[in-house]
């Protein structure tokens, strides 16, 4: 039996794979477990697998690939025109084994144990502070029911709670006292698990080399340096760093057609997560951007006086954005852009 490809399609804990030969005809179809998967291509020649990046592709990926197999995770949007007819979980597998072999399908690095690790640690990290949020903000809305206005921003209900909660003038009742206690109470425990976790991650970035190296350019700190490194590694699945920037949705929509371009807003694609701390941190350098190096701030200086101000910032964290690849894929220290010279005739 003669096979080329195998297409998975994964699951929890029941997996479909279809085998393919080098004419394309199906050669297996079955169904099984996590173990019985790995058991029927241990003992298959070297083989070209194809699956779903998903939940547990990585994994999965990583110990086939120990197996002597070539590999490649594909985006699950790029899977679908490929679905034959109605849908199941073979017809899902074979889409798969069919999708894998195109010669211009664009695929997804397989990530590390400790990308995975720094994965999840930004995710902990995501939920507490959204939850952080939600807590001031419920606070915020109570008080606003009995007449108490706080100012946005976790400084300044920090500063009023203790005041309100021991005024006796402002006919608050006993069990809102003790609801705002606990609220209260709940919102140290979590500003506390963000801090702790803000120190792991800048003890991280201190031991990477890759991280050493993303945060001197300007607008990225340790948060973002290790989210990068956790979503790209170094940067070797983007050929150019404006294809790092498309992928990450910093850069125009596209809507093209009969040979007339036509671009639209910002694409907003790709990692929404990383894309946030890139525009938050173009933020950061356009309000010093008279502090930044002599070329940088040319530059910015002339983009900010044609561009209103949100479309600079998503500029800056475009220029951010290929930034950080150079620096990852070329293994190189980032090297602040200066000003051209005049020479004087």
């Amino acid at each position: 039996m003669e096979i080329r490809t195998i297409g998975i399609d994964l699951g929890k804990t029941v997996f479909h794979f279809v085998a393919v030969n080098a004419r394309g005809q199906v050669v297996v179809r079955r169904k099984g477990s996590r173990t019985q998967l790995l058991r029927f291509t241990v003992n298959l020649p070297q083989c070209l697998i194809g699956m779903e990046a998903c939940g547990g592709a990585h994994f999965l990926g990583r110990a086939l690939r120990e197996q002597g197999h070539d590999v490649r995770l594909m985006p699950a949007q790029y899977v679908k025109p490929y679905v034959k007819t109605n849908k199941n979980d073979y017809i899902d597998a074979e889409a798969c084994s069919e999708a894998v072999a195109r010669p211009t399908m664009r695929f997804v690095p397989i990530k590390t144990d400790d990308q995975l690790d720094l994965q999840s640690l930004h995710r902990v990290r995501e939920r507490w502070v959204v939850r952080r949020t939600a807590v001031i903000n419920q606070m915020r809305g109570m008080l606003l029911e009995r007449g108490i206005t706080i100012r946005k921003g976790r400084h300044y209900i920090e500063e009023s709670l203790p005041g309100i909660l021991e005024d006796a003038d402002n006919k608050l009742s006993g069990a809102l006292r003790v609801l705002l206690t606990q609220l209260r109470m709940e919102m140290q425990y979590l500003h506390g698990q963000i801090e702790e976790t803000d120190k792991l991650i800048e003890r991280i970035c201190g031991e990477l080399e890759q991280c050493r190296r993303l945060v001197a350019i300007p607008g990225i700190g340790p948060i973002t340096a290790t989210a990068t490194v956790a979503a790209i590694g170094n940067g070797a699945a983007f050929k150019k760093g404006r294809g790092f920037s498309a992928w990450l949705g910093v850069v125009p929509g596209e809507h093209s057609t009969g040979g007339k371009q036509k671009l639209t807003g910002t694409s907003r694609r790709g990692n929404k997560y990383l894309r946030k701390l890139f525009v938050q941190g173009a933020h950061t350098v356009l309000l010093q951007k008279t502090k930044q190096s002599s070329g940088l701030s040319t530059w910015l200086v002339n983009l900010t006086s044609r561009k209103r101000k949100q479309v600079a910032t998503v500029a800056m964290a475009n220029k951010m954005a290929r930034m950080a690849w150079a620096v990852l894929f070329k293994g190189e220290a980032y090297r602040p852009p200066t000003a051209p010279q005049v020479i004087a005739a």
